[in-house]
């Protein structure tokens, strides 16, 4: 479950469809606890409409954004990379903020894209 922030999600009920992530911090070899996640819908015009905001936990994971039934569309994911709580000081970090835009056709399944992040290189896919 997500630290506590505003809009933070609650773990979704047995069985229903969400979207989570899971960021590495390959640098130093730990999850990334304390990142701040947003996610988003775009509409039909494709401005963002923000559904909720969590903190990666001390495993580096938000197990669930979504918060209600999963709809096909368009998800924006935005990471914030700088400031996060981490042991180390990441105010000088170079990149700070991530955003990424899936598109759902299924919503009968769940959606996991975990992030992996270095000094100087990110990586995502789409996990299982």
């Amino acid at each position: 479950m997500a630290d506590a922030v505003p809009g933070t999600p609650s773990a979704s009920p047995a069985g229903q469809p969400t979207i989570s992530t899971h960021v590495l911090d390959t640098g130093r070899g730990a999850p990334a606890a304390g990142v701040h996640v947003t996610l988003f819908k775009l509409g039909e015009d494709d401005r963002p409409i923000r559904l909720t905001q969590a903190l990666t936990d001390d495993d580096g994971r938000v197990r669930d954004l979504l918060e209600r039934p999963l709809s096909p569309g368009t998800y924006r994911l935005e990471f914030s990379l700088a400031g996060r709580t981490v042991a180390d000081d990441t105010d000088d970090q170079f990149f700070r903020r991530l955003s990424i835009d899936l598109r759902i056709d299924d919503a009968s399944r769940s959606y996991h894209v975990p992030l992996l992040v270095a000094p100087f290189s990110m990586t995502t896919y789409r996990g299982s």
